[in-house]
């Protein structure tokens, strides 16, 4: 299914062949994907978990976000609001508004299923970008703290690892 297109950047469903193409270009980023990643986030859609977006520029895949029809995770877990997981755009067509267009489209389906929709963000400096954005669109922090690994952080634990599982969860009135 198309959900946009002006000519230059299409946003579509994810199809298989999309999972090589980004595997191959993150890494060549120095990144270290897991192609089974995205092959379960297909699955995902294929049975209506989830609705899984590529975004298109120039026919090339740029960049994709994956809209969970029901957080499964973090505070949000069982609220029946729809969850923003996985949003990424490579770093070559960033700053283009490819980011941007994703994430209105991700907007809109979840305002098919409820008022609000909700993420959660990395807390380390390469997420910096990630966090202005949804901030700047009207994402505010559901006031749980910090969660490592799926678990809700408590005052003065010490968490050892600050990598991709420390996030924060935000939300956003879809109204």
């Amino acid at each position: 299914m198309i959900y946009y297109d002006d000519g230059k950047l299409i946003i579509r469903d994810m199809e298989n062949t999309d999972a090589r193409i980004f595997t191959d270009e993150f890494v060549a980023q120095g990144w270290h994907p897991d192609i089974a990643g995205y092959m379960s986030r297909i699955k995902d859609h294929s049975e209506g978990r989830c609705i899984a977006l590529t975004a298109v520029y120039d026919n090339c895949p740029a960049g994709y976000v994956y809209v969970y029809l029901n957080a499964h995770e973090g505070p949000f877990k069982e609220k029946g609001w729809p969850i923003i997981v996985d949003f990424n755009v490579l770093k070559k067509y960033q700053r283009m508004g490819i980011g941007s267009k994703l994430m209105d489209i991700a907007e809109q389906i979840a305002s098919r299923y409820a008022d609000t929709v909700c993420l959660g963000v990395g807390l380390c400096d390469s997420y910096g970008a990630a966090q202005r954005m949804y901030i700047k669109r009207g994402y505010i922090p559901d006031g749980s703290g910090a969660w490592y690994q799926g678990k809700q952080c408590v005052q003065y634990e010490t968490v050892c690892t600050v990598d991709d599982d420390l996030i924060l969860f935000l939300s956003k009135s879809l109204r």
